[in-house]
């Protein structure tokens, strides 16, 4: 779980960083080529975000959360980018382009339906609110 997690969460980081960077090549210039309205807000918007999803998907904390906000960037890329591809050049040019975002989508689904694992923020807080929780059984804890 571990290296899905630092995979998805490194290339997000990655990407949002880029966004800053390299603004006329993957940030408010691309959004502008894409056709965004206000492109420089969206790219920025978008950075941000990869940002700090990917740092929490790396660090395993809020990951179930924090694979939302990347699976909706996924989608508009798709829509925005990929579709375009297949509809004007076919399924093969398609293939080529959105092998690695529909792997980032799968691996995020993955994230979100099952957790971050036990090597994990999440985890060590799911295990320290079960032991302040629950050292006594339920039915032991109103009585005096």
């Amino acid at each position: 779980m571990i290296l899905v997690r630092l995979v998805v969460g490194l290339i997000f980081l990655t990407e949002g960083i880029q966004k800053y960077i390299f603004p006329e090549m993957l940030g408010t210039g691309r959004f502008f080529r894409i056709g965004f309205s206000d492109p420089s807000f969206w790219a920025y918007f978008t950075g941000t975000f990869e940002i700090i999803c990917g740092l929490f998907i790396i660090l395993g904390l809020l990951t179930r959360l924090a694979c939302i906000p990347p699976l909706i960037i996924m989608a508009v890329a798709f829509i925005t980018t990929k579709w375009p591809i297949l509809v004007n050049k076919g399924f093969w040019p398609f293939v080529d382009e959105y092998y690695t975002d529909f792997t980032m989508t799968l691996l995020l689904i993955y994230l979100l339906t099952n957790g971050s694992g036990k090597w994990s923020i999440d985890s060590k807080i799911s295990r320290h609110l079960k032991k302040s929780t629950y050292k006594t059984r339920p039915h032991e804890r109103f009585r005096k």
